[in-house]
């Protein structure tokens, strides 16, 4: 079985979509997943799975959306893979609290960086299916809007770090 972390995107931040964790663990569970864990109120599933990305993402979001009533992106990412993103952080030297990684479905364009908008020092560097992004003053003062983002989902190097750790263990 492969580990795997799901990162809901818009969960229980700003009261636009609230979900209990341990309705996303059950609704897991039911679903077959192994080992189903949450960590923290933002939206993250850790659980074990012989099925690929493709239907674990479709199987998630169809369960998310019969639950809640609305479409809940979900990104996906393999313990190998979230400790990649860790490893990659181009803003190591940088605090973890103000360093995120946006995490997308795929790629992001080579130029993410060049049509963000409202830039005030943030620093912006493109990963394999992230975007990484150092605020400066804080994300919740930034007036950064990145384009190629809007479908991702974001969580701190902190977050990054211990979701890796608990993949790992």
């Amino acid at each position: 079985m492969t580990a795997f972390v799901a990162l809901l995107r818009g969960i229980n931040v700003g009261g636009a979509t609230t979900l209990a964790m341990a309705d996303l663990r059950r609704i897991a569970a039911e679903a077959g997943l192994a080992n189903v864990r949450t960590h923290i109120a933002s939206g993250n599933l850790l659980f074990e799975s012989d099925l690929g990305e493709p239907a674990l993402k479709r199987m998630i979001e169809e369960r998310l959306e019969a639950l809640t009533g609305r479409r809940i992106p979900v990104c996906l990412r393999s313990a190998a893979e979230m400790a990649a993103v860790a490893a990659a952080n181009p803003f190591a030297d940088r605090p973890g609290n103000r360093t995120v990684a946006i995490f997308l479905d795929a790629p992001p364009p080579a130029d993410a960086a060049e049509t963000a908008k409202g830039a005030a020092g943030e620093r912006i560097a493109p990963g394999v299916r992230e975007i990484y992004v150092f605020y400066p003053d804080g994300q919740g003062r930034s007036k950064l809007q990145i384009p190629a983002a809007r479908e991702g989902t974001a969580r701190n190097m902190n977050t990054v770090a211990k979701l890796t750790a608990m993949l790992r263990g």
